[in-house]
């Protein structure tokens, strides 16, 4: 198995504007994608919409501005059955999100892709946190297709 593990630091006084940006409709529209549905409840569904295709997440965990934990339900073949962990933490001026999307199969060249994508969004919900405005689907970076 492999993961995706990025680490970004954004500056908030506590983690509860980070946290709300990872449960909420609006708030992961505004970082990630604008097509997005679904509840950010504990067993509640997201679906995540792009040009090219989308993702149904489950949610699986919450622990209020600390943990979000989603499991893969539907979506690229690569995707289906894997999880994507945010872990926050407060250091001085800074939230700091460990974000690990864990369980591939193996390091196929679509996750170097997905690697590269989920930075540009984590800067994204950076920006959504520190400015109030992020670059979500479609007004990403936009690096190549999927495959």
């Amino acid at each position: 198995m492999a993961d995706i593990l990025h680490r970004i630091g954004v500056k908030t006084p506590s983690p509860e504007k980070v946290y709300d940006a990872l449960t909420t409709v609006e708030g992961l529209a505004g970082w990630w994608t604008d097509d997005t549905k679904g509840s950010g409840d504990v067993g509640g569904v997201l679906e995540f919409r792009f040009l090219p295709g989308g993702f149904d997440m489950e949610v699986v965990e919450l622990c209020p501005s600390e943990r979000v934990a989603w499991r893969v339900a539907d979506g690229p073949e690569e995707w289906i059955g894997t999880t994507i962990d945010w872990h926050l933490r407060q250091d001085g001026d800074y939230t700091i999100v460990l974000f690990t999307h864990r369980g591939w199969k193996e390091p196929v060249e679509f996750m170097h892709h997905c690697s590269t994508k989920w930075a540009t969004f984590l800067m994204s919900l950076k920006s959504l946190v520190e400015t109030g405005e992020g670059a979500p689907a479609p007004r990403d970076v936009q690096i190549s297709d999927w495959h």
